[in-house]
């Protein structure tokens, strides 16, 4: 967009209060400059942006910021257990080292039973296999007595029993004593690992839930600065999924790490002491694991970290999104905001697939050295043992236990992955909570004034805001604020008036000048002590998901009725309600006070959040009461009452009132008058009319045209207002059924009946299976190479019991000084095989990993981007369910996800090579030796049934506590999306009170779930060893006998083992597995879940563009809204809207007006009647043609992070070219402020628009209704937050726009709409009367009412 310069119109005024972030991508790393180009914060990277201005300003500004980069550090995650935590800890990580010296002490048992193996004479046994005896040597048996000869006849004594007879007797004894040590083994393990376990799992939910409530503490008392660039998402993605990636890095996986490292100390140290010789000849191995451990782990959080801060952008952008999906379906830029969200999920899948290729080396790399060991110690070791270093039983003890050690590091890389992508996680977590805010609320510092008069001032204030360093919004100003008087501040958008009222709340702190409340700096004043004394009611009110009286209480915090009674608490919200003309519709309500408000008071009209907010505001009484726009979205009747009732609330105290509807602040005592930063002139009303200046021309611009026959005194109406609640109850009968609709459900039952349908029936793990592939299809090469690669080194490890096997018979046969000869040439190639195993699994295990690493990554991407645009598929009744809050929605998009890609990579890996060696050495066992086969094979689906017994419980466990996470993740959400609410009432430490109390009841819900959980798991692991002492002990006794010669022995043994620890591994990621399983569910549902309302649907009528007219028409319409089908909304309306007509819908706060125009949107369908465009019933239209049709704005305007033109641009459904936008934008009265900023139509928005004033983003959202070229505009306070010129000339071009366009206004300012073709006065439900302005005037109805509440004139 080429600059232009500015104009001398009132959009200069907008120089700007809001100008936006100019963000610097040089320096920062990739995802960084995405997310700045997006709108994002980079936080860290915004330093630059201050290198224009002084030190002084830039050092200010920088520290409201910058936030300090935090390495990751494993301890660190342990930083808030305390003592007592250490002790359990510390009595975890003993029992930890303790089962981790079992696999060595094991060895030991094991190389002395290869030492009796091999003390037996060959002929003891009798091959089954040609070709393993020695020709030279004959055999005679007696019994059980063995007499070797030579081919001479004589007798030898080569096997060391010089004429003694050699007694089986006494080997069975001997293998018998060596299994029962390998079963007590087994039972030590079994207890050691259930208690390791236990403590692990239990201590990780604990800590992690201390870290989740001091990451939300931390992010409560940061300054708005801070949140200014921040999006609610991306804190809602850290606590809802990278917490949870802490939580697995401080969790059994730790234990695990520890046993096994110790496996792999503890097998170095014994084989030290077996020979240090053969171990120095194999240890350069051993140390070659240790660094690819130590890189491989550094990687993998290194391009962890970059993941998560990719996705975590994305998240922001979701929660933004999602939050406002009504504006998304309006617009139908369902496709387009999916697609910005797959960008930043592109980000994350680059560096996730990069950790999966770290992954993959990092297993390849360890089997290949691991392998390295035992093929040097064949090779080595046989040569030692032919000079007389070593024995059988030294070198197979070495060799055990250094392959042992090695082996451990092979099973510790998925555990180290968690480890790594959990510290990667962290760093973000803990730089927030370690960083200094630079106004924090939770600091006890400062000064607490003993009383309070209320004498404001603003002295020399020079001020910018740190998000938009090259715009200074109030230079040199002053103003003085007198105790108990009323001070209102009027003029255009971005001159200034907020920003008074967040330097008094000291939301920021200026660069220059004093703030003073009764003479002392603000800056010497305790931050929270000093938000007590002031009350804040703003121009979007927030509400908190809870009941009125909750809502309304918060505003008792820090006075001295905080802790009242419930009775006196509720004698004080009664009166506040009445107050702010409240009480008469929370008594229409089915629960009164009790009726809950809804996420973000959804449940409310905007009328009716305005008087909650303004109850919370006044009933503490305070000395200070700030009104930012607080009246903005009363109609007039309620505004009047409630403007009385601030009129009295304002006496004997402070306020301060920003207004753009003047006939609020003509009584104030002072009203001011401001334009770019700057006083104009100031007075009261009656002075500012006489000078005729400033004041006076925008009193003209809101005046209302009189009854052109003369008004005379109107008759008395009806003083009671019967409130029908068109937003607001909870569903006391919720889902129950309705009058049908022409489809035989109500919308309500409808939605009943889909979602218990789904709850009734949990899908299957092969269905969900089956759903994970028909996404990752696309990636079926890389999954098949990987299954590929995993069966390659499955059979890779049935081939290592096979070459064990011949290595043990070679050693039986050939293990005297005669045949060392002969056993050279026997086991060098031994030696050659195995190192031949290490290169094959090198190759296998690092294509395996990086294969499935990639198609995981992969498969996450797509469910993401699925599950977004299948929850952007849905109706807006999906949305208005409790249970699809934002919070929860936003965080299952985070952790579901997630979940599923936990079984990735390492994990998937380990399940196919456990299940080729599970069949494959079944089947091979039972062909070379059927006993021992079906023996030692038959425990294994012991495990089997064990770890699926565990994965069952832990899914069914986790399917259970899904709600109260999401109530959690919800509440978080909710909490810092409304942060300046949160910090104005002091409510950081209830809410991280109550937040403390929803983490400690779901880790009491889990406790018993982590007690069965870690006893499965012990009773599993001690298996391994039960299965090795029966398999000792049977298989000796084969041997013994005959029946099996020691290399079917071996080769089942060794086979079984490998079997039966994999097997294992496999189920230690149960957990995961659990949380895979309940994600992946959760996915298919939505997936499969088709609204009533498909704007994805290609059925229904589609109107040739040249044919819609824009005529409207409500027939006898009935509506309820699906929640809470108990309160009627609309009964029997009937209204018409012509071809080109300007049609305006007034009334009071909830007698149905926005409920018009979400049925004309169809958001909803009419449980009785029909709504008609052009003749037609608009259900049975196309929904998404039908909608293209229509252009929407809003009350609260809905802007997105990315830039001007970005925004605008989203109102076309096709693409629309730089000129267009800027017609658009000239039309709104917007393109004169746009083109004075240094970025222009490229300058940032920020989340949710809060770069922007109020009135900037609803010339925005305007322009990008009118670039649409919408056949009907609906228009829902369209000009509630412009200040008196803008609204003017906005209001021209709406009238210049509304031309050849049917146009719906829903309007509480009347000087808007009085040039309406017609008004329709609402009330119940229905219409009261309607006519032109003239006609409703003369009538001397409600109408006539309402004007005379407004008139300006004295």
């Amino acid at each position: 967009m080429t600059k232009e310069s500015s104009s001398s119109n009132s959009s200069n005024g907008d120089e700007d209060e809001k100008q936006p972030l100019r963000v610097t991508t040089e320096s920062v790393s990739e995802t960084s400059s995405i997310r700045s180009k997006k709108g994002y914060s980079a936080i860290s990277g915004l330093q630059d942006e201050f290198a224009g201005l002084s030190d002084q300003d830039a050092e200010i500004l920088r520290q409201q910021v910058h936030v300090p980069s935090v390495a990751a550090s494993f301890f660190r995650l342990f930083r808030y257990a305390d003592k007592k935590d250490k002790i359990i800890l510390a009595v975890g990580f003993g029992a930890s080292i303790l089962e981790g010296l079992m696999r060595p002490l094991m060895s030991v048992v094991f190389g002395a039973a290869t030492q009796e193996f091999t003390d037996l004479p060959p002929g003891a046994m009798s091959s089954m296999l040609n070709g393993y005896s020695k020709s030279n040597m004959t055999y005679e048996t007696s019994g059980s007595w063995y007499y070797p000869y030579n081919a001479t006849g004589n007798y030898t004594g080569e096997y060391g029993y010089d004429s003694e007879y050699f007694d089986n007797s006494l080997f069975i004894s001997n293998i018998s004593r060596l299994a029962l040590y390998l079963a007590l083994i087994g039972l030590a393990v079994s207890i050691l690992t259930f208690i390791k376990s236990y403590i692990f799992i239990d201590r990780a939910e604990i800590l992690s839930s201390r870290i989740r409530e001091q990451y939300l503490a931390a992010t409560l008392r940061q300054n708005i600065g801070y949140f200014d660039k921040l999006g609610a998402g991306e804190i809602t993605t850290r606590i809802a999924s990278d917490t949870v990636l802490v939580q697995d890095a401080m969790s059994e996986k730790v234990s695990y790490v520890i046993s096994h490292s110790t496996t792999f100390l503890a097998a170095t140290v014994v084989a030290y002491t077996q020979s240090p010789l053969l171990s120095s000849i194999i240890i350069g191995n051993v140390i070659m694991i240790i660094l690819v451990s130590y890189f491989g782990s550094k990687a993998i959080t290194k391009y962890s970290e970059l993941s998560q801060e990719g996705y975590s952008v994305g998240g922001s952008l979701a929660e933004e999104t999602i939050s406002s999906v009504r504006n998304v379906q309006a617009f139908g830029i369902q496709d387009r905001m999916a697609q910005a969200y797959d960008k930043f999920l592109e980000i994350s899948e680059k560096w996730s697939i990069r950790a999966g290729y770290a992954g993959g080396l990092q297993a390849g790399l360890t089997f290949l050295f691991a392998f390295s060991i035992d093929s040097l110690a064949y090779w080595q070791g046989t040569r030692l043992l032919t000079e007389g270093r070593v024995t059988v039983a030294i070198m197979m003890t070495v060799i055990m236990t250094l392959f042992q050690g090695a082996f451990a590091f092979t099973i510790i890389s998925p555990y180290l992955s968690n480890i790594s992508t959990g510290l990667a996680a962290s760093t973000k977590i803990f730089a927030t909570i370690d960083r200094k805010s630079a106004i924090d609320s939770s600091s006890e510092d400062g000064k607490r004034l003993a009383e309070v008069k209320g004498d404001i001032e603003l002295r020399n204030v020079r001020f910018i805001y740190p998000s938009r360093p090259n715009v200074t919004v109030l230079r040199d100003f002053s103003l003085k604020i007198p105790a108990g008087k009323t001070v209102a501040l009027v003029g255009a958008s971005g001159s200034g008036k907020s920003t008074i009222v967040g330097l008094i709340e000291r939301f920021y702190n200026p660069l220059a000048g004093e703030v003073l409340l009764d003479g002392h700096n603000i800056l010497d004043l305790n931050t929270r002590w000093l938000r007590q004394k002031v009350a804040l009611v703003s121009q979007e009110p927030s509400l908190f998901a809870c009941s009125i009286f909750e809502n309304i209480c918060y505003g008792l915090i820090g006075t001295s009725y905080e802790k009242a009674s419930v009775v006196e608490k509720r004698e004080l919200v009664i009166e506040a309600c009445k107050q702010a003309n409240a009480w008469d519709f929370i008594q229409e309500l089915p629960n009164g006070l009790e009726t809950s408000v809804g996420e973000r008071g959804f449940l409310m009209s905007g009328g009716q959040k305005q008087r909650i907010a303004i109850a919370r505001a006044i009933v503490s009484n305070p000395r200070i009461l700030l009104l930012d726009e607080a009246t903005s979205a009363l109609d007039t009747k309620s505004e009047g009452i409630v403007q009385d009732a601030l009129d009295r609330a304002s006496k004997n105290r402070t306020t301060i009132v920003i207004a753009h509807r003047l006939s609020t602040v003509k009584d104030s005592d002072l009203i001011v008058v401001m334009r770019t930063g700057a006083i104009l002139e100031q007075g009261t009303h009656e002075e500012l009319i006489a000078k005729k200046g400033e004041y006076f021309g925008l009193v003209q611009a809101q005046s209302i045209e009189a009854l052109k026959d003369g008004p005379s005194e109107s008759e008395d109406s009806d003083d009671s207002e019967e409130v029908l609640d068109e937003k607001a109850g909870i569903e006391l009968a919720k889902y129950s059924t309705l009058t049908k609709t022409r489809t035989g459900k109500s919308v309500s039952s409808a939605i009943f009946h889909k979602e218990e349908e789904a709850k009734k029936r949990s899908a299957s793990i092969l269905e969900v299976l089956a759903m994970l592939f028909r996404i990752g299809r696309g990636d079926l090469t890389a999954m098949l190479v990987g299954l590929y690669s995993g069966a390659i080194t499955g059979l890779a490890f049935i081939g290592i019991g096979v070459i064990y096997g011949f290595a043990l018979q070679y050693l039986q046969e050939y293990a005297t000084p005669y045949y060392y000869e002969e056993l050279k040439r026997s086991l060098y190639p031994i030696a050659g095989f195995l190192f031949m195993h290490g290169a094959i699994l090198f190759i296998t295990s690092t294509t395996g990993g990086c294969m499935f690493g990639y198609s995981s990554s992969r498969l996450v991407r797509r469910i993401r981007t699925l599950s977004f645009r299948h929850l952007l598929r849905q109706d807006i009744a999906y949305f208005d369910a409790d249970e699809h809050s934002v919070g929860a929605l936003t965080a299952g998009l985070a952790s579901e996800a997630q979940s599923i890609e936990a079984l990735g990579g390492e994990t998937t890996n380990k399940l196919v090579e456990s299940m080729v060696i599970f069949i494959g050495g079944f089947i091979f066992c039972v062909i070379i030796g059927f006993k021992l086969g079906l023996v030692m094979f038959g425990t294994i689906p012991i495990i089997l049934i064990i770890g699926g017994f565990r994965f069952k419980f832990l899914a069914e466990f986790m399917e259970q506590t899904k709600s109260g996470n999401e109530k959690s993740s919800t509440y978080a959400c909710e909490a810092t999306s409304s942060i300046r609410t949160v910090l104005s009432l002091t409510r950081e430490e209830e809410i991280v009170e109550r937040y403390r109390t929803n983490l400690e009841s779901l880790m009491k819900a889990n406790r018993m779930a982590n007690f069965k959980s870690a006893f499965l798991d012990g009773f599993a692991r001690g298996m391994q060893y039960f299965i090795m002492a029966l398999g000792f002990w049977y298989g000796g006794l084969l041997v013994a006998s005959g029946e099996y010669s020691l290399f079917q022995f071996f080769l089942i043994f060794v086979i079984v083992v490998f079997g039966s620890e994999n097997t294992t591994t496999v189920f230690t990621f149960a957990p995961e597995m659990g949380k895979a399983l309940n994600a992946g569910r959760s996915i298919k549902t939505l997936l499969e879940s088709v609204p009533e309302i498909d704007s994805w649907s290609t059925e229904g009528e589609i109107i040739p563009e040249g044919e819609v007219n824009g005529e409207i028409e409500f027939r006898d319409v009935h509506f309820r809204y699906p929640t809470r089908p108990d309160v009627p909304v609309l009964r029997g309306l009937n209204l018409s809207v012509k071809k080109g007509q300007f049609v305006a819908l007034v009334g009071s706060s909830g007698c149905g007006k926005s409920t018009t125009i979400g049925l004309i949107e169809s958001f909803y369908r009419p449980q009785r009647g029909t709504v008609w465009l052009d003749g037609r019933d608009i259900s049975t239209l196309n929904v998404s043609a039908y909608r293209s049709n229509i252009a929407l704005v809003q009350q609260e305007p809905v802007l997105y992070a990315g830039s001007i033109k970005y925004n605008v641009a989203l109102g076309s459904p096709r693409p629309v070219s730089d000129e267009e936008i800027e017609i658009a934008c000239k039309q709104a009265n917007i393109h004169n402020f746009i083109i004075s900023l240094p970025d222009g139509y490229d300058t940032l928005c920020g989340t949710k628009g809060t770069l922007l004033s109020g009135g900037q983003k609803q010339r925005i959202a305007i322009a990008r209704a009118l670039i649409r070229k919408p056949k009907v505009l609906l228009l829902d306070e369209a000009t509630s937050a412009l200040d008196s010129e803008s609204e003017k000339i906005v209001q021209a071009a709406l009238d210049e726009a509304a031309k050849g366009r049917t146009t719906i206004a829903v309007a509480h300012r009347l000087s808007t709409i009085q040039n309406a073709d017609v008004i329709y006065v609402f009330e119940n439900g229905k219409i009261l009367e309607a006519g032109t302005h003239q006609q409703l005037l003369a009538n001397r109805g409600k109408y006539f009412d309402l004007v005379q509440l407004q008139a300006l004139e004295n």
